[in-house]
């Protein structure tokens, strides 16, 4: 009854790309409209109003924010299939809403109607249920790697497709791609043998008071909540700013693609000290930093082509370390029975920042101008390092799982106080009903042959 080799089997290969093809092909109709749509709104009726447009382009944010932990809970009691259909049917429908829209409002109708398609908390259950706890972490990768590289390709094939089929085709298109993950669903999904609650990737109302009260948890939600608010804002502006620099929309891929691509490899170095040499909150106070930096630099640099080039750089660069880490935070920082909850408001807390960012971004170039958008992101990532800087560094910890044998309620109470005596043991939770113990060590000093010991004998 040793910790469990980390190794997938071929059913939970199949599941775990197929559900981070499912969250791609959803995250890419969201993403892929980030570059152009600002340019596109301008030009429809009501779209002069820059609020407006801020709500149009925001407007999934907030329906996401509001109703993706509900879809989750809804996930548990009539399964997760049957949810997520729905979600992406709503998602689809939305899509062909804002494609066939000829004013700013049916768009902003349309956009709203994509985020109330949130699965998202529905897809992170399916994981669970399709994937053995050892090797859980590695699936939640797959799917965080997987937004991460279709975001990189959004800003990149963007530009290139409005220029074919305008920004209305590419509403429909994000409407074909909720059918192809449909389509994802029902083909290459297996279907769960056991649906149930799973406290490491859902919410539980029970521990919200507890998350909520937990103000390192309440720094990292500010954090991603912040961020996200001024990557929407950025796309507010930074289209009017390239154009104003000669760049036509179908040529702004000439700048993300050599941008994220050197972003992308920038990241690596400084997410490896991160958690390999225990720096994590070094690291992520830098990336702040050089986030606040690119925001400074956009808006002194913005009538030069190379300045703006060398700002989105670097403020993707931070955005990829910081989108990284932050849910690595998360989980070293969140007790491990409300592990799920805690992202779960993570998550919501994202979508939302991405709501308040892009209206932000509307009302101040409506009544500020351009610059404003700017000023507001260097203040608030200013705020950001204020309140990152009282955080806690992190302990310097990873996750133990043990599989056991069938146990009462009690053995598991008496278990968890023996493991927790163990030395190096900084954390533990012993499930009964799942016949399994889950530690959180320290990456030095811990007594793996103590906690082995213990677990045999209580198996």
């Amino acid at each position: 009854m040793s910790a469990v080799a980390n190794v997938m089997n071929p059913a939970e290969k199949r599941a775990s790309f197929g559900l981070a093809g499912i969250y791609g092909l959803r995250m890419l109709g969201l993403f892929i409209i980030l570059p152009i749509f600002a340019l596109y709104a301008e030009k429809l009726p009501g779209g002069e109003n820059h609020i407006l447009m801020g709500l149009a382009l925001g407007a999934y944010g907030l329906t996401q924010a509001i109703l993706q932990i509900p879809a989750g809970w809804l996930s548990d009691r009539y399964g997760r299939k049957p949810i997520i259909y729905t979600g992406l049917m709503i998602f689809a429908i939305g899509s062909f809403i804002a494609a066939s829209a000829d004013n700013i409002y049916w768009v902003i109708f349309g956009r709203a109607i994509q985020g109330a398609g949130a699965i998202n908390a529905a897809v992170m259950a399916l994981t669970a249920d399709l994937t053995r706890e050892e090797v859980r972490t590695k699936a939640m990768a797959m799917i965080g790697m997987t937004i991460g590289l279709t975001f990189s390709i959004s800003l990149i094939l963007s530009p290139l497709l409005s220029d074919f089929i305008g920004v209305s085709g590419i509403f429909a298109l994000t409407g074909a791609l909720a059918f192809a993950a449909m389509g994802l669903v029902r083909f290459v999904i297996p279907n769960p043998l056991i649906t149930r609650f799973h406290s490491d990737t859902e919410a539980n109302a029970s521990r919200f008071a507890e998350v909520l009260r937990n103000k390192d948890l309440l720094r990292l939600d500010f954090g991603i909540f912040s961020l996200h608010a001024i990557l929407m804002a950025v796309f507010m502006q930074v289209p009017f700013v390239l154009k104003a620099n000669g760049l036509d929309v179908a040529q702004h891929w000439q700048i993300y693609l050599p941008v994220m691509l050197i972003a992308f490899v920038l990241m690596v170095p400084p997410i490896i000290i991160a958690e390999k040499k225990a720096k994590m909150k070094q690291v992520f106070m830098l990336a702040v930093f050089l986030a606040l930096c690119a925001q400074l630099l956009l808006m002194v640099g913005q009538h030069s082509v190379w300045a703006i080039a060398a700002a989105l750089l670097i403020f993707f660069t931070a955005f990829n370390v910081l989108e990284a880490t932050l849910p690595s935070l998360i989980s070293k920082i969140a007790p491990l029975s409300a592990k799920g909850t805690a992202m779960g408001v993570y998550s919501s807390v994202q979508f939302l920042g991405a709501f308040f960012g892009a209206v932000m971004g509307g009302v101040l170039m409506q009544h500020f101008g351009g610059n404003a958008v700017f000023i507001f992101s260097i203040v608030l990532l200013a705020a950001w390092l204020l309140v990152a800087s009282t955080m806690q560094a992190p302990k310097a910890v990873s996750t133990k799982l043990f599989h056991l044998a069938p146990l009462s309620a009690t053995q598991a109470a008496t278990l968890q106080q023996q493991l927790q005596k163990v030395q190096g043991v900084e954390e533990v939770l012993v499930i009964a009903d799942e016949a399994i113990a889950c530690l959180k060590v320290a990456m030095q000093g811990y007594d793996q042959a103590a906690v082995e010991q213990l677990v045999k004998q209580g198996a």
